[in-house]
């Protein structure tokens, strides 16, 4: 079982969250109410509508891991899953975005583009170490 799908399964069981396809088109979603909060595009790149508020509150810790990649203007945040910490730190982002969805939710004044997947390219930790 791949990183990725063990954690789609442990979210999968939290309330909050129901499996759905991707509105990208790409991979599987979870959703609360009208929002999807994750994209799981492969077997370690996920992408989470973390939303512009949350991002902004929390950016130097986002920028300050390997694990996470973003692009600028984006809601969403490319989560790369390499180890179990990884999965963990997944966790807590999932938790964080559906916190901002449930404080802030979204009012259509602002649009914003969708999910990451496509806009980001991943290297695993190695690769860019290596090069």
């Amino acid at each position: 079982m791949t990183l990725a799908q063990r954690a789609r399964e442990q979210l999968q069981a939290w309330p909050d969250l129901t499996a759905a396809p991707a509105s990208c088109g790409i991979g599987r979603a979870l959703s609360s109410g009208r929002d999807e909060i994750v994209h799981f595009h492969s077997d370690r790149d996920v992408d989470l509508h973390l939303t512009s508020r949350a991002i902004q509150r929390f950016h130097y810790d986002l920028v300050g891991s390997s694990a996470i990649h973003l692009i600028p203007g984006s809601h969403w945040v490319t989560v790369h899953l390499d180890c179990e910490a990884d999965i963990a730190l997944l966790m807590s982002l999932v938790s964080i975005a559906l916190k901002s969805h449930q404080a802030w939710p979204a009012t259509g004044a602002v649009p914003h583009a969708g999910c990451n997947f496509h806009r980001v390219t991943v290297l695993s930790r190695g690769a860019a170490l290596d090069g």
